[in-house]
């Protein structure tokens, strides 16, 4: 599961952090200042996504699992695809599946769901879903979340006239999709936030992207293949009247860059800024694009040691990538060009600006200065002794020593930025309890964190952080992240499914005070104005 293997990731990036390389970034100077501004990292295409954004689900199924009759789950031979992901042909005996709202607890909407489809074939629903009605091109799904996953299952294609286009649309919004495909709640959740962090959405993490014909598009059968297609980025940014914040793919070529530019240049709308970021974490070993990066600038002779020229491929890269931007929007008026680094490590943050002179061609130094509580079995404190907390410990710590930590790291680096005239902003930032080394696998701990998380304290502990933040005259603060279940991986989202109460997440609502506090037109839970 990506979301979970990402926590992994995170987790262990964090480790090494502790050990000696932290923390995050991106940076840069042009002739105007950002506008300080609280934005949102959003949680990824993946179908066990809580928040639900599409009011067609089937955007977020997992990718076709063949079937064979009599065989086991997920024996079927290899599927015959279209450049879509849609399925042109079955072999005898054979089907396949599409697995739809893996989410547990009954946390996605019931009811009468309409699906559409073009082609002929047979689609049948099983799981959380039985048809009522059946006609050529549409179905009626009576769906019932407390059975769980929503399976669909594709039993006959043509394959002169395959089934294809297919839409699963939730209840009430079979009449309006096709012009607005986003959740009302979803738009209300984030309408507000100066800036949306795309980073997720665009599966930028490994991304295997290189050229502009494999880009994700709008009529792909699903946005888990690749991520989400930039038309719908755009049309979600445009809706939210927020800031796109972008991070291109570690292997783009210069065509992708240009392709992807002028698109945003045509739809976007032009009042909006853009930021522009080299992929994701670029410095952090347990990501590809850090050994992507390492290995092309030891090739360009930038260094002799992966790490050290990582760094300075990440400069370099960007740097070609803010001026193919340049070219097509005519200046860097309407962009943020980003330089990413790690938060708690200043040297590589020089590193990375000072190469070529990286600086000069950037707008904002970016880093991710995170409450980092990470737990394990020998650190200090262990897992076993840190499970043995009450929730007031547990946040006794974080206020007392992660947050202290971080506003070094916040100094620290707005001094870099100063030093090289830029602004500092965040790429993500929040709480960071979790264990890791194996801690992950003590409930205990586990349990503990989620009710620390969910504590009213943690909104006092969140309004000195971001107090501090204001302190240091920092930028943009591109919160990680928005919607998503927390598990033994991570506390992650703001709220953990799309049906929270938002008043009763001390994080969401935190979020939201310091966003009215920063002038922004944010619902602040529990007030009953849109501020």
């Amino acid at each position: 599961m990506r979301t979970r293997i990402y926590g992994i990731l995170r987790a262990g990036a964090f480790i090494a952090v502790c050990c000696a390389l932290y923390a995050q970034s991106v940076f840069s100077q042009s002739g105007t200042t950002p506008q300080s501004s609280v934005g949102i990292n959003l949680a990824g295409p993946v179908d066990w996504n809580t928040e639900l954004p599409f009011v067609d689900v089937f955007r977020l199924s997992r990718e076709w699992v063949s079937q064979k009759e009599g065989a086991g789950w997920g024996q079927g031979p290899a599927l015959d695809l279209d450049e879509h992901g849609w399925v042109k042909r079955l072999d005898s005996g054979c089907y396949a599946d599409a697995l739809l709202c893996t989410i547990e607890g009954n946390h996605y909407p019931g009811g009468s769901y309409t699906v559409f489809y073009d082609g002929e074939g047979t689609i049948d629903f099983w799981g959380a879903g039985t048809v009522t009605q059946r006609e050529p091109g549409r179905l009626t799904v009576e769906v019932t979340p407390g059975k769980g996953t929503l399976f669909l299952k594709l039993s006959e294609t043509d394959p002169e006239n395959y089934v294809r286009n297919i839409r699963v649309i939730m209840p009430g919004f079979e009449d309006r999709y096709q012009d607005d495909p986003w959740r009302p709640g979803f738009l209300d959740l984030w309408r507000g936030m100066a800036c949306l962090r795309f980073m997720d959405f665009m599966e930028t993490n490994n991304s295997h992207i290189e050229h502009w014909d494999q880009r994700p598009k709008p009529d792909d059968a699903t946005f888990t293949r690749a991520g989400v297609a930039l038309e719908t980025m755009i049309d979600l940014a445009n809706r939210l009247e927020a800031d796109p914040w972008f991070c291109i793919p570690h292997q783009a070529d210069d065509g992708y860059v240009h392709n992807f530019a002028a698109m945003v240049k045509e739809k976007l709308d032009p009042s909006r800024k853009i930021y522009v970021e080299y992929s994701n974490e670029v410095w952090n070993g347990i990501f590809q694009q850090n050994h992507y990066a390492g290995e092309r600038g030891q090739a360009l002779g930038f260094a002799e040691k992966p790490w050290e020229a990582a760094w300075k491929y990440t400069a370099y890269r960007s740097v070609q990538i803010f001026v193919i931007w340049e070219e097509v929007f005519g200046g860097a008026d309407r962009l943020v060009r980003v330089l990413p680094t790690q938060a708690a490590n200043p040297y590589v943050s020089e590193q990375i600006l000072t190469f070529q002179d990286a600086y000069k061609h950037a707008d904002a130094l970016a880093i991710a200065p995170y409450l980092s509580m990470i737990v394990t079995p020998g650190g200090e404190p262990s897992a076993s002794e840190a499970a043995s907390w009450t929730v007031e410990q547990a946040l006794d710590r974080l206020e007392k020593h992660a947050l202290p930590q971080s506003i070094r790291w916040i100094q620290d680096q707005k001094k870099i930025a100063d030093q090289y005239g830029l602004e500092l902003i965040a790429y993500e930032g929040g709480q960071h309890m979790v264990g890791a080394g194996g801690a992950e696998n003590n409930e205990s701990l586990t349990r503990l964190f989620h009710q620390a998380n969910a504590d009213p304290r943690m909104n006092d502990i969140y309004r000195a952080y971001f107090n501090a933040w204001d302190e240091a005259d920092g930028g943009t603060f591109a919160y990680f992240s928005s919607v998503s279940r927390w598990g033994k991986w991570g506390s992650w989202g703001a709220l953990q499914y799309y049906d929270d109460d938002p008043a009763q997440s001390p994080k969401y609502t935190a979020l939201m005070q310091w966003a009215k506090r920063r002038g922004q037109p944010v619902t602040v839970p529990g007030s009953g104005i849109h501020h």
